[in-house]
């Protein structure tokens, strides 16, 4: 069997890829370099190059020329290394008849956890969604942003101790609105500086969040080790990263209980196992990350079903007020994804990836262009969100 073509393809707010054969198998996967996936699916093009003409089912093998051929990397070269090497697993997978985990060990568990998004520009609005998800089912709640998902083209500014105050208050109005029942995933989106992260989650520890994810933005390795050790809730953190090393450090200096590595941008399939496997020889547990489409929830789903280390599966719902709509986001794209229920879905027993794009896809789903702007401080500078 050869790979006859390898193709990006820019579909909504997505670069997704497909990789056709000579045997009539086609596989799918998904970049997660989402804020440069022109730059993605370049990079897919410059592989196609290497791949077109070869046998696609040496996987590691290609996994590792791609990543060490030319010395560089970064997140649109990873992005496109994992969209690759999840469309490769999926051939496989279909090639053998079975699913991608039966492949790698099989089954742990028939049906992953998840927790939905909650977004809300005020807490009112944080509150209100928080209330419709659990009355939906979902055991879990996260993008729970205690500093709110304001108007990025608004000027921020708000003193230490206001904003201390109103986002330690925000996290025990989300526990009084939804009970014990329901863990909340905080997550910071890297708005903090270390004192700032400390005093927030010493400030939130009654309320017994489930992890606290992404305080800091991912620069210093050190300076995550340092509020880990200072706070008495776990940290979450990963999804920017782009190689299992960089996971290695974080659990060398116990800077993390909860990895989330994202399937789409850490080496794909390939990549996301050699970080569970890491991560279950330092005790921690994993979270999938997944802002993108059903692809990349059904590659992340074959990591969940076959690790021992699976704690939660991030879960794409989308928010009416701010989305537009409450359907899952990417909707529409792929065929073969169940529906949650209970808080948990099923994990596809097809085989490969468990997932068709629909007929005609680029032209019903035009690509939409992300543009590069962060919000602006008060002061002229600009802030994280």
């Amino acid at each position: 069997m050869k790979i006859t073509k390898v193709e990006p393809l820019m579909v909504d707010r997505f670069c997704l890829v497909r990789i056709e054969t000579d045997a009539g198998i086609t596989g799918i996967g998904e970049s997660g370099a989402w804020g440069q996936l022109e730059a993605s699916a370049a990079a897919i093009r410059k592989y196609a190059e290497y791949l077109v003409g070869r046998d696609p089912r040496p996987i590691e093998h290609h996994w590792n020329v791609m990543l060490r051929a030319n010395h560089f990397t970064g997140g649109a070269i990873t992005g496109a290394v994992s969209a690759i090497d999840i469309a490769l697993w999926d051939i496989k997978g279909k090639l053998h008849g079975v699913p991608v985990f039966e492949l790698l060990g099989g089954r742990m568990r028939h049906k992953a956890r998840l927790y939905g998004h909650v977004k809300g520009r005020t807490i009112e609005a944080l509150v209100a969604e928080a209330k419709r998800l659990k009355a939906e089912g979902f055991t879990a709640l996260g993008h729970l942003n205690p500093l709110l998902d304001e108007d990025e083209e608004a000027p921020y500014y708000r003193s230490h101790a206001a904003k201390m105050h109103q986002a330690i208050d925000n996290v025990r109005r989300l526990r009084d609105a939804v009970g014990p029942e329901v863990d909340l995933c905080i997550e910071i989106h890297r708005r903090l500086t270390p004192p700032e992260a400390i005093a927030l989650g010493r400030g939130i520890e009654q309320y017994m969040p489930m992890f606290f994810e992404d305080p800091l933005r991912p620069n210093s390795f050190d300076a995550m080790a340092w509020v880990a050790d200072h706070i008495p809730i776990p940290v979450a953190t990963g999804e920017r990263f782009t190689s299992l090393y960089q996971f290695q450090t974080l659990l060398t200096r116990h800077a993390v209980e909860y990895l989330r590595p994202d399937v789409c941008l850490c080496g794909g399939i390939t990549g996301a196992k050699k970080i569970a496997a890491l991560a279950e020889a330092h005790d921690a547990q994993v979270v999938p990350h997944n802002p993108l489409s059903p692809i990349s929830t059904a590659a992340c789903l074959q990591i969940a079903v076959c690790i021992p280390n699976f704690a939660i599966q991030e879960y794409p719902s989308r928010t009416p007020d701010l989305d537009g709509s409450a359907e899952l986001l990417g909707a529409g794209l792929a065929t073969g994804l169940a529906e949650q229920q209970g808080g948990f879905i099923t994990i596809p027993d097809t085989p490969g990836i468990g997932l068709e794009l629909v007929p005609d896809i680029e032209r019903r789903f035009p690509p939409r262009n992300r543009p590069i702007r962060m919000r602006p401080h008060q002061d002229g500078s600009v802030v994280d969100q």
